[in-house]
C-alpha cells in the first residue's frame, strides 16, 4: 500500500484512528492533497539507553505512514538531551555528559526498527542543526515568542507558581525542539498528549521562519507499572524494548487488571467493544483475570518481541511464579559476597536494586524475602549460600549459586 493507490479519505481513517487530537484538523486533509510524500516527524531525548512500551503508541502510528508511502523522520535528540525535556518534571534534570548521550544513543535505531520499516526511515540528530546557532541566530529565535507564552506551560507556571526553580536553560527546550521542525521542513510532527506544547511551538516558529505549518498529531499517554504516572525512564517504572521477553512479561503481569486494560488498547489496537466485552467476561467471572493478563500479556510480548519468545516468556513465568520452579530464576554468584554482608550490598550486587533508598524502601515495605522469610531491617546483615532464593517485590527472583 502506498500514498498513490490509496484514497485521501481512506489515510485519513488510518491516520487518524487512536489519535488524542489533530491540530488543526482541518488542515490535515489539505496537507494529504499535496500530492507528494509528507515529511513525518518523531523526537526522541537519548536520556537513558532503552525506548519502552510507552513509545511504540507513537512508533506504531509511524508505521501507518510508512506503509502509506510517506518519510518518516526519526530525530535524535542528542543535542536537546543536554537539557532534558522539562515535560512534566518539578525540578530542573541533572544534565548528561555528550559520552551518556552517545551511549544511549547507540541501541535507539535497532529498538525502533523492531517496529518501522528500517529501509524507509530518515533519521537525524538534532546537534546537526542546532550546533551550528550562533548567539546572534538564538537571539532572533527567543524574538519568536514572548516570556508570557512560554508561562503558560502548566508545569512552567506550576514550579513558578510554588517558587521552585526554573532554569532559563529549560525555557528554551521548546523553541529548540520547535526549530528542529523548521530544520526539518516538518509536514507533520507526532508526541503524546504531553507533548502539545512543544508541538504547537514547532508549527509557530514555522510560521515566522516562512513556512508552511506542520500539523501536530497527540496520542494517548500509557501509564506506566504504577498505574498512575506515565511510563518513563526517568521514572522506573517501563518496560523497555530492549528487556528481555521473560522480564517483559513479568512486569506485564505484575500490573494492575484494570491497567492490562487501557495497554491492550494502547499497545494492541483492540477496539472499545471488545475492551468492554473482556471487562464484562472478567467481573462476571466467565474468564479469569489472570488468564485475561497472560493472554494480552503474551500478545503483545508477541507483538514486540516474537512468537517463539511470547511461548517462551509465558511458559518461564508460570514455571517460576505458579509452580515455584526456582531453577528458572536469574542465578547469582553469592562466593563474592561477604559472610555475612549488608542486605543492602547483596541486592546490589544482583542487580536488584539502583540505590540503597530505594533498597530501603523495598525492605520497610517487606518485599524483601530470603528463602520465604521477610527481611525488613535496612540495617540487617545475612548470610546468603548456594540454593538460596531472594525474592525481590513481585518481579524479581533470584537463586545463589
Amino acid at each position: 500500500m502506498n500514498i498513490n493507490n490509496t484514497s485521501i479519505e481512506e489515510q485519513i481513517r488510518i491516520l487518524s484512528a487512536g489519535a488524542e487530537k489533530v491540530i488543526p484538523v482541518d488542515e490535515f486533509e489539505k496537507k494529504l492533497k499535496l500530492g507528494r510524500p509528507l515529511k513525518i516527524k518523531l523526537g526522541a531525548d537519548p536520556t537513558a539507553p532503552d525506548l519502552h512500551l510507552g513509545h511504540t503508541v507513537v512508533l506504531s502510528k509511524l508505521r501507518q505512514f510508512q506503509d502509506l508511502g510517506h518519510e518518516v523522520i526519526f530525530l535524535i535528540g542528542d543535542y536537546t538531551s543536554r537539557i532534558g525535556d522539562p515535560t512534566g518534571k518539578s525540578k530542573t534534570r541533572p544534565p548528561l555528559t555528550e559520552e551518556q548521550i552517545n551511549e544511549n544513543a547507540k541501541t535507539y535505531l535497532a529498538q525502533v526498527s523492531r517496529i518501522l520499516d528500517a529501509s524507509k526511515l530518515t533519521v537525524v540528530r538534532n546537534s546537526d542543526w542546532l550546533n551550528k546557532l550562533d548567539f546572534m541566530d538564538v537571539i532572533k529565535l527567543c524574538g519568536q515568542v514572548t516570556v508570557a507564552r512560554l508561562i503558560e506551560r502548566e508545569d512552567f507556571a506550576n514550579r513558578l507558581a510554588n517558587n521552585q526553580p526554573l532554569g532559563l536553560h529549560e525555557l528554551l527546550y521548546p523553541l529548540m525542539q520547535g526549530y528542529d521542525s523548521v530544520a526539518l521542513h516538518a509536514d507533520i510532527e507526532l508526541g503524546g498528549t504531553d507533548q502539545t506544547f512543544n508541538l504547537l511551538m514547532g508549527r509557530h516558529l514555522q510560521e515566522s521562519y516562512g513556512q508552511a505549518p506542520q500539523i501536530c498529531m497527540t496520542f494517548p499517554i500509557l501509564e506506566g507499572l504504577d498505574g498512575v504516572q506515565k511510563m518513563s525512564k526517568s521514572l522506573g517504572n517501563y518496560i523497555g524494548l530492549n528487556d528481555t521477553p521473560e522480564d517483559a512479561f513479568g512486569k506485564l503481569m505484575s500490573i494492575s487488571d484494570d491497567l492490562m486494560f487501557r495497554y491492550q488498547e494502547l499497545l494492541l489496537f483492540v477496539p472499545q467493544d471488545e475492551i468492554a466485552l473482556a471487562k464484562s467476561q472478567v467481573q462476571l467471572g466467565t474468564i479469569h483475570p489472570m488468564a485475561h493478563k497472560k493472554d494480552v500479556a503474551s500478545r503483545i510480548i508477541q507483538r514486540f518481541w516474537g512468537s517463539e519468545q511470547a511461548h517462551r516468556a509465558q511458559a518461564h513465568f508460570e514455571a517460576l511464579f505458579q509452580k515455584h520452579d526456582y531453577s528458572q530464576a536469574t542465578k547469582v554468584d553469592a562466593s563474592a559476597l561477604a559472610t555475612p554482608c549488608w542486605i543492602v550490598d547483596a541486592l546490589k550486587h544482583f542487580g536488584a536494586i539502583a540505590t540503597s533508598s530505594e533498597a530501603k524502601r523495598l525492605l520497610e515495605e517487606g518485599a524483601v524475602s530470603i528463602n520465604d522469610v521477610a527481611v525488613t531491617d535496612f540495617k540487617a546483615m545475612v548470610t546468603i549460600t548456594s540454593g538460596d532464593v531472594i525474592k525481590v517485590g513481585k518481579k524479581k527472583i533470584y537463586r545463589a549459586e
